[in-house]
């Protein structure tokens, strides 16, 4: 019973007339294949061309274009340069000059602290200081 239904669907066929059924009344419009109006576009065939054209020279869909790839290619290349001398440096250097150098970091970071804290005082003091150093400046040249 199934088989019947499925052989009289199969008779009955598509929208579309099969080319036995165009030979057999050419009075039938035969069918036209619609196109695509993605492909169609000029856009999208100048896109596919241009994508041939890569894939035949072996560039990749995300290859990067020449002038950022030479761009990279020598601030990599400055970098390591930089890192090659700076370790030159360090080592030309003689065991007195990174002991000297070694007390100076210290006596900097011994510094910067206080410097720090005067930063982070209340604006209202800085401000008092300021005044007072300018009466005392008045003051002294009121004597002179």
């Amino acid at each position: 019973m199934y088989s019947e239904i499925q052989r009289e669907r199969a008779d009955i066929g598509g929208l579309m007339a099969r080319p036995e059924y165009r030979e057999w009344n050419p009075e039938l419009i035969t069918p036209k294949k619609l196109l695509n109006p993605v492909k169609a576009s000029r856009s999208h065939q100048e896109l596919h061309r241009e994508l041939l054209m890569n894939h035949r020279r072996g560039l990749g869909v995300d290859s990067k274009p020449e002038l950022q790839r030479v761009l990279e290619h020598r601030r990599r290349n400055q970098l390591i340069k930089k890192k090659k001398e700076e370790l030159e440096a360090k080592r030309l250097q003689c065991p007195f000059e990174q002991e000297l150098l070694k007390r100076q970091q210290r006596l900097n970071q011994l510094e910067k602290p206080p410097e720090k804290e005067e930063d982070h005082a209340p604006e209202f003091i800085k401000v008092r200081e300021n005044l007072r150093r300018i009466t005392t400046l008045t003051s002294e040249e009121r004597a002179l």
